[in-house]
């Protein structure tokens, strides 16, 4: 498991991280998921990876949290296929009392595909996940159907601005235009906004005037191991 920081834009301080998996080949090295995810989604090895993810990300959470180190928000992304083939919100609940994780530290990312393809059961497996205390996010928002109506039904707490619109900044003035919005409308929703692959002072300069709560991205970290990432909390800590 990798981590990339994200960032309080007001404070800039990392309040959490998304948790991003890869593949350790012997001969190969480190295989991003772009290679290897979408043939697990064509089995039912999605769905084991992503029961191992979860737990190894809440197991990590709760590693930190006992060396002292601050609360920090994990995301995991939850695959389309989960919905579909497992039981989410019984494999949630037996995670976080099997590691002690606290739920409330616990975000789940959905794209908008996985949640519009399951549209009759989504409602009722997120607000299961509500309930217990975990934190629900779109991923990629914007690049998948961008039905406003559905956000009004599902109980979301965060909005993430797809990394194809920050790239537009600020160069594509449509693209910039679209990442405001998105910050406009989540805010008015009463969800946080985050902005994913912020690479340059520009971008974030425009988030901040924007509004945005929190990003990610290359100008701060990439995602890198657990142990650098409790090298950045504990230099945070220390004031560095």
């Amino acid at each position: 498991m990798f981590y990339q920081p994200q960032i309080d834009i007001a404070s800039d301080r990392i309040v959490g991280a998304e948790a991003l998996v890869r593949w350790q080949d012997p001969d190969e090295g480190l295989i991003p998921p772009s290679l290897f995810i979408p043939i697990a989604e064509e089995s039912s090895l999605i769905v084991k990876i992503g029961e191992w993810v979860l737990r190894d990300t809440c197991r990590q959470g709760q590693l930190w949290l006992d060396m002292g180190l601050p609360p920090l928000t994990l995301a995991v992304n939850v695959s389309p296929q989960q919905f579909r083939r497992s039981d989410i919100n019984a494999l949630v609940a037996k995670v976080l009392a099997e590691t002690g994780f606290p739920a409330g530290q616990l975000e789940l990312e959905i794209t908008e595909s996985g949640l519009m393809e399951n549209q009759d059961n989504a409602t009722n497996i997120l607000n299961s996940l509500h309930s217990q205390g975990v934190r629900l996010a779109i991923d990629d928002f914007g690049t998948g159907y961008s039905s406003l109506s559905y956000l009004k039904h599902f109980p979301l707490d965060v909005l993430k601005i797809d990394k194809s619109f920050i790239d537009e900044i600020p160069h594509n003035k449509g693209g910039m235009e679209i990442a405001a919005t998105i910050v406009a409308m989540g805010h008015t929703l009463g969800f946080k906004v985050l902005a994913e692959g912020v690479e340059t002072p520009e971008q974030l300069l425009f988030l901040q005037g924007r509004g945005c709560d929190t990003y990610q991205g290359y100008i701060k970290s990439r995602p890198i191991p657990a142990e650098e990432f409790a090298e950045l909390l504990l230099k945070q800590q220390r004031g560095g």
